[in-house]
């Protein structure tokens, strides 16, 4: 299985999302964006790392880095290997070892060892978008001129791009909740797509 390396694009919340924070990953040579889910606590912890900003005593994530350092150990990379009924699954990859995480947990760890971050394709294509002002450079728009009869949407696609746009729009207001929605949507009808 291929895997896709990402980046971490940006961290937000809505006061409609009930303390969830969205964070939102990039692949590094394209242009999808993966939006995840999380907790405060984790969300946290990511922007305080990511701001270099150290509290005065370790968090959760600072201690286990210092116990996976003190016992001779390296993280080399974190791998969103999976999406199973809307949830994402993680492994961490420690030495010659994988170790299941969640991902927000394993993106935490990744900023504080300073390792790549990389998503399953399978995943990718599951959960991920790309943004109207790329996505305009890539795919044609519905009723263009130049395109030809079989580059035209089934009925099945035209209700999964109305639903990615719906997407795009609740990830730009920043309601979470609704995006998740909409995602789990989109997979279901892909899911029956294929």
């Amino acid at each position: 299985m291929e895997r896709i390396q990402v980046d971490i694009l940006g961290l937000s919340t809505s006061p409609s999302s009930g303390g969830a924070y969205a964070l939102i990953l990039k692949e590094v040579n394209g242009a999808r964006r993966l939006p995840i889910i999380i907790g405060a606590f984790e969300a946290q912890s990511i922007a305080l790392e990511m701001e270099g900003i150290k509290p005065p005593r370790p968090l959760t994530h600072d201690l286990l880095k210092n116990v996976v350092e003190s016992l001779g150990g390296t993280l080399t990379d974190v791998y969103i290997n999976e999406l199973r009924d809307g949830t994402f699954f993680a492994k961490l990859s420690l030495d010659s070892l994988e170790i299941d995480s969640r991902p927000s947990d394993a993106i935490a760890l990744a900023v504080r060892f300073g390792v790549p971050i990389f998503v399953a394709d399978k995943v990718m294509d599951e959960a991920a978008f790309v943004p109207e002002n790329e996505e305009s450079d890539k795919i044609p728009s519905v009723g263009s001129s130049a395109e030809s009869e079989q580059d035209k949407p089934k009925p099945k696609l035209s209700k999964i791009e109305q639903l990615q746009q719906q997407l795009l729009d609740a990830i730009a207001k920043e309601e979470y909740e609704k995006a998740a929605k909409l995602r789990d949507e989109i997979q279901k009808l892909e899911s029956r797509n294929s």
